[in-house]
Parts: structure tokens; sequence; C-alpha cells
């Protein structure tokens, strides 16, 4: 048996699409019906019968935030793929990050190392990695700077502490940090809101850029891991390192769409975040753009998949074929 926690997610939902076609028996924890319907539209990307692969899966109703009610989710498991998370750039979500991030990642690893869990594998972000310096590319042994981390990055980097500390404790772990996940569904949150944005034809783009990689090249990364005899490492996903306007310029001829054309400038950005805070504290409204995730909006961050490309022969996919699959499926359902 397989667990995924997160399994209604966008990593999670491909995982369980990939694993149940694959013939594993495989278990995943959710929260409301509702998200499982979502997991239903993912494989309906996939396979003309959706319905037929999702009640194959063991569906738990479970929040690994509360230890109580997580003790059957782990009967009879040997490998776990730990993608649950809460996802937020809003400081005043940290209480909630904190919670989901980091004590839902050490419930999971307490209960793996109670239960006699095989392997553990962890999905955490180049967000946890923190920022390329000097623009050299990022790697696994990126020093760790909190102070220019997003409160999301900080909890998942304490995240990883704790499956540390489960490796520490004999529970054979990998970690791996992906960088946007580009994949269809969840169009309005994560990648898929640039698929949204660059829809309605925005004349506006984001200076800087970042690491970005398919969902099914983390997939593949992840089940390749956990079938070998790799442990206690950890693995950058990244495709490509690229500008935000190089993404937009892939998406909207698929969508048949101009792509945007002009730069927010620094002083549009500062201004925006400044204005963003002052509409949150007066008027209570949920933050779009943080101090910290301003700051990173400036320049292009480079991160490096050496490591995963030379102790696996680990060869990513065609991005530009993701790319289109997905404007696709987005065209379709809009």
């Amino acid at each position: 048996m397989i667990l995924v926690t997160g399994g209604t997610g966008l990593i999670g939902s491909h995982l369980l699409f990939h694993l149940i076609s694959n013939g594993k028996t495989v278990r995943s924890n959710f929260r409301t019906t509702a998200s499982i319907e979502k997991v239903r539209k993912v494989f309906g990307y996939y396979t003309e019968d959706p319905s037929a692969l999702v009640e194959k899966i063991d569906w738990v109703r479970a929040d690994i935030a509360e230890l109580g009610g997580l003790g059957g989710l782990f009967d009879g498991v040997e490998q776990v793929y730990h993608c649950a998370a809460f996802i937020s750039f809003d400081p005043k979500d940290y209480k909630i990050l904190e919670r989901t991030n980091v004590e839902g990642t050490a419930n999971v690893v307490n209960l793996s190392i109670k239960n006699g869990i095989k392997k553990l594998c962890h999905v955490s972000s180049i967000a946890a990695i923190g920022p390329s310096l000097k623009q050299k590319e990022a790697t696994e042994d990126n020093e760790w700077n909190e102070a220019k981390a997003s409160v999301y990055g900080i909890t998942k980097y304490e995240a990883e502490l704790e499956v540390w500390r489960g490796s520490q404790e004999g529970l054979d772990v990998v970690i791996v940090n992906p960088g946007v996940v580009i994949g269809p569904g969840f169009w309005k949150s994560g990648s898929g809101s640039f698929f949204t944005y660059a829809s309605r034809a925005k004349n506006y783009f984001i200076p800087g850029g970042t690491g970005f990689v398919t969902v099914t090249d983390v997939i593949n990364a992840m089940t390749v891991l956990m079938d070998s005899n790799i442990r206690t490492e950890s693995f950058i996903l990244v495709n490509q390192n690229m500008a935000y306007k190089e993404l937009f310029d892939k998406i909207a001829p698929n969508m048949e769409v101009a792509p945007p054309t002009k730069k927010l400038t620094r002083f549009m950005i500062e201004c925006f975040w400044r204005w963003d805070w002052v509409r949150s504290n007066i008027f209570g409204k949920k933050r779009k753009l943080s101090k910290a995730v301003a700051k990173g909006l400036y320049h292009i961050e480079h991160y490096s998949s050496e490591k995963i490309k030379s102790e696996l022969d680990f060869k990513f996919g065609d991005m530009d074929k993701v790319i289109e699959f997905c404007c696709a499926k987005f065209t379709q359902e809009k």
C-alpha cells in the first residue's frame, strides 16, 4: 500500500493517476468531497473514464494537522509520498502555514516511524532553498537565509527539518524541491494562474523569473527516487530557469492572444506591495504581494538540477509540449 498525502492538489492528483495507472494500491487523504472532484477532473485530462480510476483509490477523510484522526491512514502502508501543504505568501497566514506545513509534516514523520514505513518522499519547494546569489545557480547546498524568505519558504524549510529529524530516527527519506510546477488544472492558484492571466491578454508582465518544472517531471523524479536505494538526500527539480516574460510568450500563442509587452517597473512593484499592506490591514483583504515576495521579483533566480541528472541520469521532458497541453485543456474548459 502506498499513501499519498495531499492527493487532491496539483502534484498529488497527478501522482495518484501515475500510481493507479501502473497498478499500485493507493490510499490518499481528503477533506471535502469537492476536492475529490478536482482529482476526477485531472484524471479526465488523460483518460476517458476517470471515475473508474478514482474509485480504485482508498480515500480517507483526514487532516494531516490533526494527529488524532490520522491513525488508520497508515495501516498497511509501506511507502509515503508527502505532498500535502498549504501555499500562501501572506504573512497573516503564518500560523496556518506553520500548522499544516510544519506540524502536519511532523505528524506524518512520526506516524511513518511508528508504523515502520519503508521510505518517505517529502515534496518541498525551491522556496526552501532560497534565492540564487550573484547570478550563480542555487544548489541543494545553498546557504539558508531566512531574512530573504517568504513565510511559505520559511515553513517549508522548517518542514524539511522535521523530515531530516525523522531520518536520524531511522526513517528512510528523500526530499524533492520542485520549482514552479507547470501542469493542467487548478487554474486559479499556483502556476495555473499564469494561464488564466495570459488568456485575458493582459498588458503587463513581472520583470523577474525563476525555475520551472513540469508536473510530469516531478512525478517521474519522485517515483524513481522512491524505487532507488538513495536515501537521506534532497534534489532540486528545475527544468528551465525562465523569465516570466518568456513563460507568457510561450503560453499566449497557444491561446491565440497577444502576450504582455509592458514590464512592471520597480517603482510600480514597490508602490503595489505597500498599497497591498494598507488594504490588508485597514480593509481586512488578503495579501496579494508581500514585501519579501516583491523583493524577489526584480531578477531571475537560477536553480541547478545537476545533482539529480548526475546521480540518476535523469532527463527532463519537453516543457513546451506540456505548456501546449495545458493551454489546450484550459481552452476546452473555459
